[in-house]
Parts: structure tokens; C-alpha cells; sequence
């Protein structure tokens, strides 16, 4: 008898485990109970930092927070085995507390941190760590990128520059501007879910709103006054018009100390061809930094500076802020919105009594009214003054006035040049005519056919024509969109409100054929009733 190696086991006793076997320990994060996993590791790592390194279940069970603590230290003795079968913990007999013979039979294990399970923790904390930053829009780095460019100005003016001053600064300088950048980007990303998730503390928000909008004004007028500064210096580092640029003396300088302190083995090496290789790379590096930094605070003919994208960003979340703000206030006031406004004004039409209503309900919301005010012929002029019309007259009940569509478009009766010719459309519209008639008699014909007048099994449907077989698919569609777990009879309306389709279950397991002229539609058997809800069918 054979048996296959445990991956994870040779991963447990120091050996690299093949494949992908080796990140196992994160299986815990993917599965349904992840959340007893993380908190088990938890308590092994705050053990360790204790300097425990043996814990047992109820030890463990002892040491989960409360609201996850389950009421049992079976639960959690799962969830050891099983982080011990992904390799984050090892299992070890517990033989201190034996004292029969029988005792070595029962389930008894201390358990402690493998070195994979630690790295994993370790990993995941960093993660952790790095998606609660938020960030900050750092007006003090900007006052030290410019101290640091002063000083590698400074340094270059001399004639034999101090090249550990050189390296010091420019790493400092490196380092500033990276942490200024991740800052400026985490920040903006933080602001925007502030934006976007004001919803969840409207107190706290508000609260917020006002520090936020100074903080934002502060360091944009920062920003403007700062980066003109090393704007000039960078300008200047870089000898624009003056064909000498100290900045290519100062990178040269860099590479040249950290090519001269790179270690055995790698590509500097011990003869020149590799010391060059390695000055090349270190020179590389250098230019590459230095570029970034430049595109930072110097725009180009097609590129705007980063600097100018992060003031346009932090003025534009300004307003954001202000809209979301009146929202809320509106909010609070008991205004309502776009989308209530919406949903009342399509309860007004489902409840108008006929179709002139309605009409006149469309008019009226969306100002479809003709504009009466806009001209008035001598004739009328003549007729008011004989018989005036009183203020307080509705347009509504007053006569209308027939103007010219061009008035309503550009505001004049008359059109410069010739006059186009009329062009006739009753042709077209009469093909437009018969085919609306076509098709609502299609239609009809299709809901007249698919009114069951009862509850039938689908495989009596019997063959069905194109038209009423896609109708048909349009409710079966809508009844199994509201069909979920468990469910055992559902009721859907079509989109236009004529048919409806109430769908049971049936307990036989029978299948059902629908057969169109396109072919043929297979499924479990259902009870069906299809009603015609405009009264044109069979009931």
C-alpha cells in the first residue's frame, strides 16, 4: 500500500513545499468561517508577543474577544485542526495533563505558531496596516523638497562639491518626495470614500466637513507658493537655457558612490567592464528619480505636472463637498429629490383617471404648454381690445394662438433665402400607420393565444407562433427573475401591464417541450396560468 505526500507536512517540517502549496496558510482568509480563523491567529500571535508559545483550546477559546467568542471550545477546536491541516499552526500531543493509560487515546494537542503561519500574520498585517492609511496632503514636505533643492544647489556651486553631503541630501530628498506622493494619493482615495460614503454618519460628517475644507484651502495655498519655489529651483538645477545643468554632476556624483559600495557578486564585479555596468545602472536610477521628481512641479507642451493635477483635484473636492452638504441640509428640511419627484409624478399618471389627463399632466410638468406670450397678430391685438381677456385667466381656458415652430427655435418668423420646399410626408406616415396596426394586431393575436383561461401544465401549451413564443419568454422571463430559494409559485406582470403569468411548481419531475416553428424549448414542467389583463382575451 502506497500513500501520497502531504504537501503541507513537508512544508511544516522546514521543507519548501512544491507548487503552490507553500500558500496554504491563506486558505483561511477564503472560507466560510474565515472570521474564527483570523481571530484563532490572533490570539497566537498576541500569545507570542508574550512570549507564550504552547497554547491549548480552552486557553485559546479564553482569548477570543468576546462577540466572536463561541459558547463552546469545540468550534474552536475545529478551527485549530483545520489551521493546522493548512499548515499555520503545529499540533503537538498534550502529555502534561495525562495520567491514565486512556488518556493518550483522547483528542488532546497543545498548539503553536509555524514559521509559515507567522510570516502569513505578518503579511497580512502589513496589508492591513497599509489600507487604513489615509493619508495627508503634506504642506511641510513641500517646505522640505525646497530646503533639500537649495542645498544641492548650494553644493553644486562649489568646485569640488562634498560628494557624502551630495548622496545624504539627494536620498533625503528621494525619500521627502515619495512619502509626499503616497501620502498625497492615499489621501485623495481616503477623500473621496468620505465623499461617496457620507451617508453612514451624517454628525460625524458635518463635523468633519469644515476642518476638511480649511486643511484642503491651507494646503492648496501651499501648494501654489511652494511649488512656484522648487518650480525655480528645478529650472535652475537643470540649466534650462544655459547649456549646464548641476543636476547631471550631482546624479553623477550618487551613482558613483553607491557603484563604488556595491558588494561581491553583484554587477560591479572586480574588473572595469562591471564597474562600469554597475556606474551605468546606479546612473540610470538616479535619472530615472529625478525625471519623476521634474514631472512632479515642471509641466511640459502636452503633459500637465502632477502638482497641478493634485491642486485641481483638492479645489474640485471643495465643491463636492458644499453639494453634498446641501443634499443633506435638503435632506433634513424635508425636501425632496430628482428621484422622489420622479416617483410621484409616475404615481400621478398611474392614478389619472384617462388618457387627456394624462396628456395634460405632461404638459403641465414638463412646461409643454404653447407660449402664447411670445407674439400677438394685429388681428388679436384688435379682438383683446374689444374684448379683454382678464389677468386671472388660466391658459388653460383662454384660446390659443397658433405661432411659427421657427419662432420657438431661434426667436424670428422670418428665414434669410429662399424657402424650402414642403416636403410631403403622408406616404411615410401612412406606412408608419399600417404597421403600428400590424403590429398591435400581433400583438393581440399573441396575448389572445397565451390566455389560458385556468391553470395549465407547460407541456399543454401546445405549439406556439414567433409572436406569442416571444412573448411567452418575456413573462416566463420575469417569473423565474422573482424565482428564488425555496420557492414554490410566483407572480410576475409583463413591463406594459397587459399579461400576467402565475407560475407553480410541480413535485412529479416532469419535463416540459414548448414547440415553436424555430424549434423547440425544454425545462421542468410548471403549473401556468396567463391572464390578459386588458380584457381582449379569454378569461
Amino acid at each position: 500500500m502506497t500513500s501520497s505526500p502531504d504537501p503541507g507536512a513537508a512544508a511544516r517540517d522546514g521543507v519548501p513545499a512544491p507548487g503552490g502549496a507553500r500558500h496554504e496558510v491563506f486558505a483561511h482568509l477564503t472560507t466560510p468561517n474565515s472570521g474564527l480563523y483570523r481571530e484563532v491567529m490572533g490570539v497566537f500571535v498576541r500569545a507570542k508577543e508574550q512570549f507564550r508559545v504552547h497554547l491549548r483550546p480552552e486557553e485559546v477559546h479564553a482569548g477570543l474577544p468576546e462577540p466572536v467568542r463561541p459558547t463552546a471550545v469545540d468550534p474552536v477546536a475545529d478551527a485549530l485542526t483545520r489551521l493546522h491541516a493548512w499548515g499555520n499552526l503545529r499540533e503537538d500531543p498534550d502529555t502534561e495533563r495525562v495520567t491514565a493509560v486512556e488518556d493518550f487515546y483522547r483528542r488532546r494537542h497543545i498548539y503553536q505558531l509555524t514559521r509559515e503561519g507567522e510570516a502569513a500574520e505578518r503579511a497580512l498585517a502589513v496589508y492591513d496596516e497599509a489600507l487604513g492609511v489615509t493619508g495627508a496632503l503634506q504642506a511641510v514636505a513641500l517646505a522640505d523638497i525646497a530646503t533639500q533643492l537649495r542645498a544641492l544647489l548650494e553644493a553644486a556651486s562649489r568646485e569640488s562639491p562634498d560628494e557624502a553631503v551630495v548622496h545624504l541630501t539627494l536620498h533625503g530628498l528621494v525619500a521627502r518626495f515619495a512619502e509626499l506622493a503616497d501620502n498625497a494619493s492615499a489621501f485623495m482615495g481616503s477623500l473621496q470614500r468620505t465623499i461617496d460614503l457620507h451617508d453612514a454618519d451624517v454628525d460625524a460628517f458635518l463635523a468633519y466637513k469644515d476642518r476638511l475644507i480649511a486643511y484642503l484651502e491651507r494646503f492648496i495655498g501651499d501648494l501654489i507658493t511652494r511649488g512656484g519655489e522648487i518650480s525655480s529651483l528645478l529650472i535652475e538645477l537643470n540649466g534650462a537655457g544655459t547649456g549646464y545643468a548641476p543636476a547631471r554632476e550631482l546624479l553623477l556624483i550618487a551613482a558613483l558612490r553607491e557603484a563604488a559600495d556595491a558588494a561581491p557578486g553583484e554587477p560591479s564585479g572586480a574588473d572595469a567592464a562591471d564597474a562600469g555596468r554597475a556606474l551605468e545602472a546606479a546612473l540610470e536610477r538616479w535619472r530615472h528619480r529625478w525625471d519623476g521628481l521634474c514631472s512632479w512641479f515642471l509641466s511640459t507642451s502636452d503633459t500637465p505636472a502632477q502638482s497641478q493635477r493634485l491642486r485641481s483635484a483638492a479645489r474640485g473636492s471643495i465643491p463636492q463637498l458644499l453639494r453634498v452638504v446641501a443634499v443633506i441640509n435638503e435632506r433634513r428640511t424635508g425636501r425632496s429629490d430628482r428621484s422622489a419627484d420622479f416617483r410621484t409624478l409616475a404615481r400621478w399618471f398611474a392614478e389619472a383617471p384617462d388618457d387627456d389627463s394624462r396628456h395634460r399632466l405632461w404638459r403641465t410638468a414638463f412646461a409643454l404648454h404653447p407660449s402664447r406670450h411670445l407674439v400677438v397678430d394685429p388681428d388679436t391685438a384688435d379682438r383683446r381690445e374689444r374684448e379683454p381677456v382678464p389677468p386671472a385667466t388660466s391658459w388653460e381656458e383662454d384660446e390659443s394662438i397658433t405661432i411659427s415652430p421657427r419662432l420657438r427655435r431661434t426667436g424670428s418668423y422670418e428665414r434669410r433665402g429662399r424657402a424650402r420646399k414642403v416636403i410631403d410626408r403622408s406616404g411615410e406616415r401612412r406606412h408608419l400607420a399600417e404597421m403600428a396596426r400590424k403590429q398591435a394586431g400581433e400583438v393581440a393575436a399573441a396575448r389572445a393565444r397565451l390566455a389560458t383561461g385556468g391553470r395549465v401544465r407547460l407541456s399543454d401549451l401546445g405549439e406556439l407562433d414567433p409572436a406569442a413564443f416571444g412573448l411567452f419568454l418575456q413573462l416566463l422571463g420575469d417569473a423565474l427573475a422573482r424565482w428564488g430559494h425555496g420557492t414554490t409559485r410566483t407572480t410576475a406582470t409583463s413591463n406594459d401591464g397587459t399579461m400576467e403569468i402565475r407560475l407553480s411548481a410541480l413535485p412529479d419531475g416532469r419535463t416540459a417541450t414548448v414547440r415553436t416553428p424555430g424549434g423547440t424549448l425544454s425545462g421542468p414542467d410548471h403549473l401556468v396560468e396567463i391572464v390578459d389583463l386588458t380584457g381582449e382575451g379569454p378569461r
